[in-house]
Formats: C-alpha cells, sequence, structure tokens
C-alpha cells in the first residue's frame, strides 16, 4: 500500500510502540476500579453512547476502547494476555506505524459504526486483531479450553461465518456496523481476499472449461 509507505515515512516516528501494552494496562486498572468500588459508574462514563456525544460529551469518542472486555477475573487476563499477543506479533510484522494505523481505523470505524447504530462497542475493534493475525499466521495454534489444539485460521473461518450471517440476514443498520467496524481488515486485507477469490474463480473456471470440452 503506497498510501501507507507515504504515510509511515513522514509520520512514522510518531507511532507508539507496544500499543497494545498500553491499552491492556489501562483495560486492566478499570477492570480493578469496577471490582473493588463497584459503585463507581466508570464504563457508563466512558461507553459510546452517540446521543450522548452529541450532548458535548466529546471524550466518549475515544475512551470506549479502554473498557475491559470481561468482568470476570480469570477472563479478563486471559483476554488481555492474548491482545498483548496479538498486538506484539502484528507490530513486529508491520513496525510500530502500521499497526497503530491498523488500530486507528478500527477505533474510526468503530465510531462510525455507533453513528448508524446510536452506540459502540470495542468487540468488533478487538476482534480485528485476532482476524489480522490470522491472515498471517494463519496456523499458528492455540488450545481450546486449555486442551484442544486448533489453527486460528479455523477459529476466524468461524467468526467470519457468524458475521456474514449477521450481515446477511440483519438489518441495514447492522449490516452498515459490521462493515464500519471491520474497516481496517478491509483496508488492510480487501485487496489480496479479492485477489484470492479471483484467482480461484479463474481456476474453477478452467477446470469447468476442460472438462465440457473434454466430454
Amino acid at each position: 500500500m503506497k498510501w501507507l509507505n507515504h504515510l509511515d515515512y513522514k509520520f512514522g516516528r510518531y507511532a507508539i510502540p507496544h500499543l497494545m501494552y498500553y491499552l491492556s494496562g489501562i483495560m486492566l486498572a478499570i477492570f480493578l476500579i469496577d471490582l473493588f468500588l463497584p459503585g463507581a459508574p466508570v464504563q457508563s462514563l466512558l461507553a459510546l453512547d452517540m446521543g450522548l456525544v452529541a450532548q458535548g460529551q466529546i471524550w466518549r469518542l475515544i475512551t470506549f476502547i479502554f473498557l475491559p472486555p470481561s468482568s470476570s477475573p480469570f477472563w479478563i487476563l486471559f483476554n488481555l494476555y492474548f491482545y498483548c499477543l496479538l498486538g506484539n506479533a502484528l507490530e513486529s510484522e508491520w513496525g510500530a506505524f502500521r499497526f497503530n494505523v491498523y488500530y486507528l481505523c478500527g477505533v474510526l470505524g468503530s465510531i462510525l459504526a455507533a453513528w448508524v447504530t446510536g452506540y459502540g462497542v470495542n468487540h468488533f475493534l478487538n476482534l480485528s486483531l485476532f482476524l489480522a493475525f490470522a491472515a498471517l499466521y494463519p496456523d499458528f495454534e492455540l488450545l481450546l479450553f486449555f486442551i484442544l489444539p486448533i489453527k486460528v485460521k479455523y477459529l476466524a473461518l468461524i467468526n467470519l461465518i457468524y458475521y456474514v450471517g449477521a450481515f446477511l440476514f440483519g438489518t441495514w443498520a447492522s449490516r452498515a456496523a459490521i462493515l464500519m467496524s471491520l474497516l481496517n481488515v478491509l483496508l488492510f486485507f480487501g485487496g489480496d481476499f479479492f485477489r484470492w477469490a479471483k484467482q480461484k474463480m479463474r481456476y474453477w473456471n478452467t477446470r469447468r472449461n476442460f472438462r465440457k470440452y473434454n466430454r
């Protein structure tokens, strides 16, 4: 992507290295505040509510990315460790600047999705990290339920099937939200996917024509 190379040349020095460490640390801090001060309305003050943004609470356009992914002490540690694993792998592959841009595009996509639905979550944003990781390291194995080894490409495929179904059978608002939330995935991997699909279509057409003329 030439535009990304140009941006990296001009603004690469402003990149934040180890971004996921900082984000995960803030998520953990918010989780601990909720755990030890259950009456504190921290998460409600950070959530992305476009109605409240329109009333002047513009900090919500950023703070929603810090919301913890789980309310369980066990799963929060697992999720944050996993986010750091994904972020470090992507940063090692792309460099800090490109990973920052990928994450920022995901944030902007989530905000656009919230503009359509009225509310925003960071679920799709975090999912986009996993999809990028699966695209780059499809044969990396994870232990499902800490027992069964499974390659990430199969987990990514399950997620994609679910969201394709939600897109096909959902409302127009939900379709727009899904597309916008995964904007970074489309920008970074859409071209590769369409080239792969085009190659597969050419292959199947060649096979079909070969069978047709050799009957």
